[in-house]
């Protein structure tokens, strides 16, 4: 018989790293191994946003524990994503150089709304498949999701910058809960989350539902303290304030169903859950078993070509958004395939293929914002985007191939050209780019490209003479592209038969 497939997500929050580990079963998932580390990396952002020295250490040794347990994992069965912290550090890739390193694995930083949609996607799967109406909420160290969807589908999804432990930090740092604290924190945190107001009122929404650690720390303490099992209310709420201002302090909080490291953040997500509950209507809140890495194992096991489906779409939609031309994109796309497979000389992977195909979609898009340098308003449309299905990471190197589709290539970093897919996959989109330039279908017959056998750092382009003397625009602007390769740690060689 076959092995089960083995499948593992890896959730990077602003307070706890999360392993889930599991094998696959008749198209089922089954937890076999779950590991959560209090990390709390979202206390560890100094005042010019940078991770400090000791978060990062505290990061990578928890990294380095789970990359232990995921020895002998192949790429394909792992799937680590980081959130809110990580979005927001500037040294971020100082960490994420080391974290996958020590992991073993890449570590995609997703987007808010990609976190969100995630996340809708985990509490989803756990639910009945039914037609009801569901407001999902999740408040994090240092954001809170909040979704609107039906059934499996997530219909409207935001995140906001507002948490358990950036309220905490700011609102409860001395360690002190009085009644002034506790007012300030939730008048701050509607202040935030007051246009959530407009877009998820009671009216739009049937159930509410409450993942992951915020929600269900307070749902322990209610149910140690006799309070019904599965839901929170605002009677509970209530309650449960009332018991952090007797106690008057950090060190004096004992409650049954507490653990001691959510203590110091219990006041920050507190206040958040309080607003979130004033501010929507919510009277009653179920707590859901699902979260982040659920939605990301769901993606992983049964949403394979939905996933794929979902970002072409994300990609048309931002096409269409910009008005880039999607006839001449495909164009593009199609020319770039053809000579990335001569150059691959074997079977090319359906992401590469997928990745050169939605560059080329979206290689024209900062024409929206302006003809001149275009190619470089294309690359900081892509970088700040929020784009469904995709992380931050890829949309980078989306902006990177956008950014590098055209004109010089010193605006690229040395670092860029160390990465052989990358360079391959820029010089084709040059290439098609090139031989698109009429915005018409190219003869590509008589049209070689191949790695140089004795320097594996020189590309050999070739056509024949017939071809250069019926289509010489093309012929100069490819011969254009050697004198712009030249100034890289690649080249490129241009042969005419």
């Amino acid at each position: 018989m076959q092995k089960p497939k083995r499948l593992a997500a890896v959730d990077l929050g602003s307070n706890s790293f999360r392993l889930e580990i599991g094998r696959i079963e008749h198209g089922q998932f089954y937890r076999s191994e779950y590991l959560k580390e209090t990390v709390r990396q979202g206390n560890g952002l100094d005042d010019n946003r940078n991770l400090t020295d000791q978060a990062m250490q505290r990061g990578w040794d928890c990294l380095a524990r789970f990359g232990e347990r995921l020895a002998g994992f192949d790429e394909s069965e792992v799937r680590a994503v980081a959130t809110q912290t990580l979005r927001e550090a500037r040294n971020r890739d100082a960490f994420l150089a080391t974290g996958m390193q020590n992991l073993g694995f890449p570590i995609d930083v997703i987007s808010g709304r990609e976190e969100a949609r995630l996340i809708y996607q985990g509490v989803a799967q756990a639910l009945p498949r039914t037609q009801e109406r569901r407001l999902v909420i999740d408040i994090g160290g240092r954001s809170t999701e909040i979704i609107l969807g039906t059934g499996r589908e997530p219909l409207q999804m935001e995140s906001y910058r507002v948490g358990s432990i950036a309220w905490s930090m700011r609102y409860f740092a001395d360690s002190q809960f009085t009644k002034r604290a506790f007012q300030m924190a939730e008048i701050a945190a509607k202040a935030v989350l007051d246009e959530a107001l407009s877009l998820y009122a009671p009216d739009q929404w049937d159930v509410a539902y409450g993942s992951a650690g915020t929600i269900n720390a307070v749902g322990d303490v209610l149910v140690a303290a006799g309070w019904p099992a599965g839901s929170v209310t605002r009677e509970g709420l209530d309650w449960l304030q009332g018991k952090l201002l007797a106690a008057q302090s950090i060190d004096k909080l004992h409650l049954a169903g507490m653990r001691d490291d959510r203590k110091p953040i219990i006041g920050g997500g507190l206040s958040v859950l309080r607003a979130l509950f004033e501010l929507l209507g919510i009277e009653r809140l179920e707590q859901a078993t699902g979260g982040l890495r659920h939605g990301l194992l769901q993606d992983m096991l049964g949403a394979s070509q939905q996933y794929a489906d979902l970002r072409d779409h994300s990609v048309a939609r931002l096409a269409a958004k910009f008005g880039a031309d999607p006839i001449h994109g495909q164009r593009v796309g199609r020319v770039a395939n053809a000579l990335f497979q001569q150059l691959a000389q074997g079977e090319v992977d359906e992401r590469v293929r997928r990745k050169l195909t939605w560059a080329a979609q979206l290689h024209e898009i900062g024409s929206h914002v302006s003809h001149s340098d275009y190619h470089k308003h294309g690359a900081y449309i892509l970088e700040n985007s929020d784009t469904m299905g995709f992380a931050l990471t890829e949309l980078q190197k989306l902006g990177l191939l956008v950014l590098g589709h055209r004109g010089k290539l010193r605006k690229l970093v040395a670092a860029d050209f160390e990465d052989r897919l990358f360079v391959q996959q820029l010089l084709v989109l040059r290439l098609a780019v090139a031989l698109c330039h009429a915005r018409r279908d190219p003869e590509l017959a008589g049209i070689g490209l191949r790695q140089d056998s004795k320097n594996a750092r020189q590309f050999v382009l070739s056509f024949d003479s017939d071809w250069a003397r019926a289509f010489p625009q093309s012929a100069y602007l490819l011969n254009e592209q050697c004198v712009a390769w030249q100034k890289t740690p690649w080249s490129l060689r241009v042969v005419e038969d």
